[in-house]
């Protein structure tokens, strides 16, 4: 996202354990599907791009949800700037007395600025962008309040396209949180590209994550495409799974 996007609370190691088995989601969770950072890019002023993965699938030890859905918009406001929401419903397949079956989380108000257009603006030079804002309380999950900022940088060869995340958090639980990630892409003029990411996350007091993803994204057109992706995490020593399918749609808009 990249989120994307997922803010863990609790105090003694058990329950810190069991809540990072039930939801090992980055604090840090940005926009660009069907990843959990995201590209130096924003939606074009007036319009409005809704990332949208309808029917996702999540597993962790002892626990299996449906994510249906996962949504981030972002909405134009100027040149180079949109204001970005976004969030993920969880629901719970297996009967765990004491657990809700549906809970709403990685919920995030952010505003995202390119604050040096480059090659994702067809223009010479890395694209750097800046996100940052307000991270709401949960649905039936953690409550808190939280906040966060991350500088994107990003370039576009005729092979191949990086982008790089860096952010600091303040999650919902009150701890320091860093992220970095970095997310490669196949040539941008083939209709399919194959896509990967991997990022670390450390939240202070509770552990460290460290997550990989590999899929593809096809794009018919400027304003539509396809995404497809597998991901694997490791958080506080136990393996969590996830499918991600959905697509992303540009909807008017200006430049």
């Amino acid at each position: 996202m990249s989120g994307g996007r997922s803010r863990r609370a609790l105090r003694t190691p058990a329950a810190l354990i069991a809540f990072a088995l039930a939801f090992a989601i980055p604090a840090t969770s940005l926009a660009y599907r069907p990843f959990d950072s995201t590209d130096a890019a924003v939606a074009a002023a007036g319009a409005f791009e809704l990332e949208l993965g309808p029917l996702g699938y999540y597993k962790a030890p002892g626990r299996r949800f449906l994510v249906a859905p996962a949504y981030i918009g972002n909405l134009g406001l100027v040149r180079n700037w949109e204001f970005v929401f976004q969030g993920r419903e969880f629901f719970l397949l297996d009967d765990i007395p004491g657990e809700s079956k549906a809970r709403f989380v990685e919920t995030g108000l952010l505003l995202k600025g390119v604050i040096r257009p480059g090659t994702l603006q067809g223009r010479p030079g890395w694209s750097v962008a800046t996100e940052f804002g307000f991270l709401p309380p949960n649905i039936r999950a953690d409550k808190g309040v939280g906040a966060t900022a991350a500088a994107i940088a990003s370039y576009r060869w005729p092979a191949v396209t990086l982008h790089f995340n860096a952010a600091g958090t303040r999650t919902r639980a009150g701890n320091p949180d860093a992220f970095g990630s970095c997310i490669v892409e196949g040539p941008y003029s083939w209709p399919v590209r194959p896509v990967a990411e991997a990022f670390f996350e450390r939240e202070f007091g509770v552990g460290n994550t460290t997550s990989g993803l590999v899929g593809a994204i096809y794009r018919a057109s400027d304003r539509f495409s396809l995404d497809v992706a597998g991901r694997a995490a490791r958080i506080v020593d136990q393996n969590v799974y996830e499918a991600r399918a959905g697509f992303t749609w540009a909807i008017g808009g200006s430049e």
